[in-house]
């Protein structure tokens, strides 16, 4: 027992994926005696989305502080990692509609897509069904946008409130971090899970099967890429007009860190000197800009979130309508904001985004095994946008030191 936890999570997970590839192949049809155990563990991490939802957003809207003190540092960051966001889960659905990284597997026969025939909603009604009339009853039955809206009004309630709100403040932290533990439990079925479904998959289908994953891989790095090399790049130049050499110099620790931890949280640190000692940023700035950043914006989570919506409706024959893109961006974005900032939490995030549009749970199978590698990929892509928003805000704000910005080294 004690060599395998001595293993890392992700290379016990790499190995249930060959292990169950290998097993299906072999075992062949008769492989779905074993589908159970996958399903187990998508149930448990759904059951994980409500609690961590509510205790993760509510958590990180109080680590906004004082709302009358936040003045043009909190709106300006809020704002930007708000605009990062929607531009990240819009590149997600773009790449995902146009490389298709799903097309030409349809495993529709097998799995009952769960969007049913009648007319999408309008933009009304999405509004409307967005303020929950009983928030426990939302809780209860997963209405995750509206869930979404109470946490955020609950939140910015307790900052509010002041002292009087200190101890929820207080008991909420706590949940969340008590959450973040229950998640990590709960992914140690990470490798049984895979290795059942994977092998359900590969025996059923064949290795033709496990194709489209590649292709996902590759656009997840793809679309990381364009959103640090140029979404990014484009507000340094543009908006903090700063040279982009010497921001990209000084934040290369941060981003080694981030892309072999997969944990913008673990992260944090470094990500907190390179803005103070290698990019010139205020302490006051850095700390509340980068911290509230590590809770709030995870612009290469939501740009997955939406890829991976795009890579389960293709595979299962979901067809979504322009609400349902809407919605997406919509759920992608705030789901971001509440995912933890541990290796792993986009798996649970993508609970939420899925339901929203009726992509079946099933799509898990396929991405958990190498979820992984493209982690350490969104989250070098998170870290990026932190330092980004950072250096933009500070900027605006006079709060940046240009000569010690421009003669950054690596620390």
């Amino acid at each position: 027992m004690k060599f395998w936890f001595r293993i890392p999570l992700w290379q016990r997970v790499i190995g249930a994926l060959v292990l169950g590839v290998a097993a299906g192949l072999a075992w062949g049809p008769e492989a779905e005696s074993i589908k159970w155990i996958g399903d187990l563990f998508i149930k448990a991490i759904k059951m994980l989305v409500v609690p961590l939802i509510f205790f993760s957003l509510v958590s990180g809207v109080g680590a906004i502080g004082d709302l009358r003190k936040l003045g043009s540092v909190g709106g300006r960051a809020l704002l930007l990692f708000l605009v990062t966001g929607l531009i990240a889960v819009s590149l997600g659905l773009a790449l995902g509609a146009l490389i298709q990284p799903g097309a030409g597997l349809d495993l529709a026969r097998d799995v009952a897509a769960s969007t049913q025939d009648s007319a999408p909603p309008s933009v009304t009604d999405m509004i409307l069904a967005m303020v929950p009339d009983n928030p426990v009853s939302a809780m209860a039955n997963g209405e995750v946008l509206q869930l979404i809206v109470f946490s955020l009004l609950f939140g910015i309630g307790i900052v509010m409130a002041g002292e009087a709100g200190a101890p929820i403040q207080r008991a909420v932290d706590a949940g969340a971090t008590i959450m973040q533990h229950v998640t990590m439990i709960v992914m140690e079925l990470t490798p049984f899970g895979v290795f059942a479904l994977i092998a359900w998959v590969a025996g059923t289908y064949g290795i033709d099967a496990l194709l489209p994953l590649g292709k996902l891989v590759l656009t997840n790095y793809a679309g990381c890429l364009i959103l640090i090399l140029v979404v990014y790049t484009v507000i340094v130049k543009g908006i903090a007009k700063l040279p982009v050499g010497d921001f990209f110099r000084g934040i290369i620790d941060a981003q080694a860190v981030a892309y072999s931890t997969a944990s913008s949280s673990a992260t944090l640190p470094v990500t907190l000197r390179c803005a103070q000692r290698n990019l010139g940023v205020s302490r006051s700035v850095s700390g509340f800009v980068t911290s509230l950043g590590a809770t709030v914006n995870m612009d290469g989570t939501a740009m997955y979130l939406g890829l991976a919506t795009m890579f389960g409706a293709q595979i299962f024959g979901v067809d979504l309508s322009f609400t349902d893109y809407l919605l997406v961006a919509l759920t992608a974005t705030l789901g971001s904001v509440g995912a933890a900032g541990i290796p792993g939490a986009g798996l649970i995030m993508m609970t939420l985004v899925f339901g929203t549009v009726g992509v079946p749970m099933e799509t898990i199978a396929f991405v958990a095994g190498i979820d992984r590698i493209m982690d350490m990929m969104r989250t070098a892509t998170n870290v990026t946008g932190d330092l980004t928003v950072t250096t933009a805000v500070a900027r605006m704000t006079g709060e940046i030191d240009v000569e010690e910005y421009e003669s950054a080294d690596d620390i």
